[in-house]
């Protein structure tokens, strides 16, 4: 074979990989191609399970009946091959149970059927479940000899062991076990350790090779339900989140209008969370996911559920005959320290406390101070009161610099007001900006120095409106009349419904709003800002009330939180107005427009080439620079 052959043979050889791989159909295709399958697979076998259930309930006499079950095991067998014996068996429930958790788990596809966390209620005091029922779907879903294979379908044999781990914690482990045959089984491995809401979870696959196995993956649904009092808000804070691989966390957006989300995930996923407003369910890999498919629905109107969460997970099977592939499962409260605690997955991802500049207020300031305070106090109302006055405290130099420069522009009024009475007309409005302009500037007065330390604080506001309403801690915690500071509190239910409004009354939201106005109108009048700008007058009363139409399903801690901040500020202004001397800070200012101002570099170069124009307008020479 001479050179020339060769190379033809490796430029075929190269065209053919290069087409395979251009017309290999993507990844999105294929995997929804597989789904379509897999539910057809799915639907067909459940067709053929209810079918040899009919014939086997039509059996008359005893040999007849004892006739048809050897059809339908036969039946059964054609379908699922040597996978049919696990569809023999009785349905039985396990429990796990440690200080926060009760996990049942049903012998039927060896899947956690109830999960309770003990520590939480629902807001009408029943057991709080994160999911329950014979809806949840945990399956195992495969291809084995060109057999669609679901392991929730099939009976597990179940062994609980009470062991202790290298570090000397104790844990309870569930073995569920599938025998397929002598040689192959699939395994289901559960450790609930004490003191924790994490739960190890090993998939343990033996002697699978010889079924040709291929198209592995993990289907994990259920439907959330509802556990709080303000569905609205619940139902705000609940959606799903997602990490990647050695990536970021993305998530469906808490405020979309969609009834239906999905995506599928071509890249490597490190866990999935379904997350409620207070607690989530997350499922972790321990290396990675290959893919995932994940779907939720929303229930805009009350109900029983807020959410239905669906997923598929790519499991990365290798095809060999003996493979573990380790998961975890967070099943607990979306509290931010205890999520932290668990190293670098970001699950505290979960607790929306708002994005960049946001998250990292509430992350390293607002969170550590709370619970500071909590370390000394146990009534909440108590520690937002004086996490409250830390934050004004902290915002004194603010406020106060804010004070004296709305005094400056306030004695600066009178002035003015004259150099408006000056320029009156239209086309003066340049002239009477650049008369104003060298009045601030001769008297040294800032118009922003009031308006800058004002902005610098509104991210701490806004911080308190991601943190309040997520914050467990305030979850059914009572303070005043609030029955539950991480909800509404109501002092009168109305019989029909207000759009925006709702369907009661806050009183702290009302509050909130008295006082807010309270505050616009004192900052209107300090600065004059009702004569300047008469549409001033007529938002100080239209924001109030825009905030109490808002806030007024929110969270009782949060509006709580805004008046007293309101109340701290007029009580601030007025201790300000005690000390603060306007006739001094006006006889300062007439001193200092009695002395000449001195003129900036750029203002005398600027006066100088505006000299040398005119002589050249007027046919004068210019004059000659200056030597330095």
């Amino acid at each position: 074979m001479d050179r020339n052959t060769i190379i033809g043979l490796v430029l075929i050889g190269l065209v053919l990989v290069g087409y395979s791989i251009f017309t290999k159909p993507a990844r999105e295709a294929q995997m929804a191609e597989r789904r379509r399958l897999d539910s057809i697979a799915r639907v067909e076998q459940i067709r053929q399970a209810e079918r040899m259930q009919q014939e086997e309930q039509q059996g008359v006499a005893p040999d007849a009946g004892e006739q048809e079950d050897s059809v339908s095991q036969a039946r059964m067998a054609e379908t699922l091959g040597d996978f049919a014996g696990g569809t023999r068996g009785e349905e039985r429930k396990v429990t796990l149970e440690n200080d926060q958790l009760r996990l049942t788990f049903s012998t039927l596809g060896g899947r956690p059927y109830t999960v309770q966390l003990k520590e939480y209620q629902t807001h009408d005091s029943l057991p709080l479940l994160l999911f329950d029922g014979d809806s949840t779907i945990f399956t195992l879903q495969f291809f084995a000899d060109n057999r669609s294979i679901s392991t929730g379908d099939l009976f597990f044999t179940p062994s609980i062991d009470t062991l202790r781990s290298e570090d000397g914690r104790t844990f309870q482990q569930l073995t569920m076990r599938l025998v397929i045959s002598d040689s192959a089984s699939i395994s289901y491995i559960y450790r609930l350790f004490e003191d924790d809401y994490m739960v190890d979870f090993d998939l343990h696959l033996t002697g699978l090779d010889r079924y040709r196995t291929d198209r592995m993956q993990f289907n994990f649904d259920f439907y959330a339900p509802s556990q709080e009092k303000g569905y609205q808000n619940e139902a705000m804070y609940t959606s799903l989140y997602y990490k990647y691989h050695l990536g970021d966390v993305e998530n469906f957006k808490l405020r979309s209008k969609k009834e239906i989300e999905e995506t599928t995930e071509t890249t490597r996923i490190k866990w999935i969370a379904f997350s409620q407003q207070f607690f989530s369910t997350i499922i972790i890999a321990d290396e990675y996911f290959d893919g995932a498919y994940i779907f939720q629905q929303r229930f805009s109107d009350p109900g029983k559920y807020v959410r239905h969460y669906a997923s598929s997970m790519d499991m990365p099977y290798d095809r060999s005959g003996d493979q573990t592939i380790g998961m975890r499962l967070y099943m607990g409260p979306n509290h931010f320290v205890t999520l932290k605690e668990y190293g670098d997955l970001q699950l505290e991802s979960v607790v929306t406390v708002g994005g960049s500049l946001i998250k990292w207020i509430n992350a390293y300031v607002i969170i550590p101070i709370f619970n500071w305070l909590n370390r000394w106090i146990s009534n909440y109302g108590i520690i937002i009161l004086l996490l409250t006055l830390i934050l004004k405290i902290a915002l004194f130099p603010l406020t106060y610099r804010s004070y004296k420069s709305q005094a400056v522009m306030r004695v600066l009024k009178p002035q003015v007001d004259e150099i408006g009475k000056k320029f009156p007309k239209k086309e003066d409005a340049m002239k009477k900006q650049q008369a104003t302009m060298d009045l601030y500037k001769r008297a040294g007065a800032n118009p922003m120095g009031g308006c800058l330390p004002m902005l610098l604080q509104f991210p701490i506001l806004y911080a308190m409106f991601r943190f309040f309403p997520t914050s467990i801690e305030l979850r059914q915690e009572k303070f005043l009349w609030a029955q539950d500071l991480s909800t509404y509190d109501s002092i009168l239910d109305l019989p029909f419904n207000i759009p925006m409004y709702g369907d009661h009354v806050s009183l702290f939201t009302l509050l909130m709003t008295a006082t807010t106005m309270l505050s616009m109108r004192w900052s209107n009048q300090a600065t004059g800002g009702g004569s300047q700008m008469p549409g001033m007058k007529t938002m100080m009363y239209i924001m109030p009330l825009m905030f109490m139409l808002i806030l007024n399903n929110f969270s009782a801690g949060l509006t709580y939180y805004y008046f007293l901040a309101n109340v701290i500020t007029l009580l601030q202004n007025f201790l300000f107005k005690q000390f603060v001397d306007e006739e001094k800070i006006l006889k300062r200012i007439n001193d200092k427009k009695s002395k000449p101002v001195k003129k900036s570099r750029l203002a005398q170069r600027l006066e100088e080439i505006q000299k040398q124009q005119q002589r050249q307008a007027s046919g004068r020479k210019p004059l000659p620079k200056k030597r330095k």
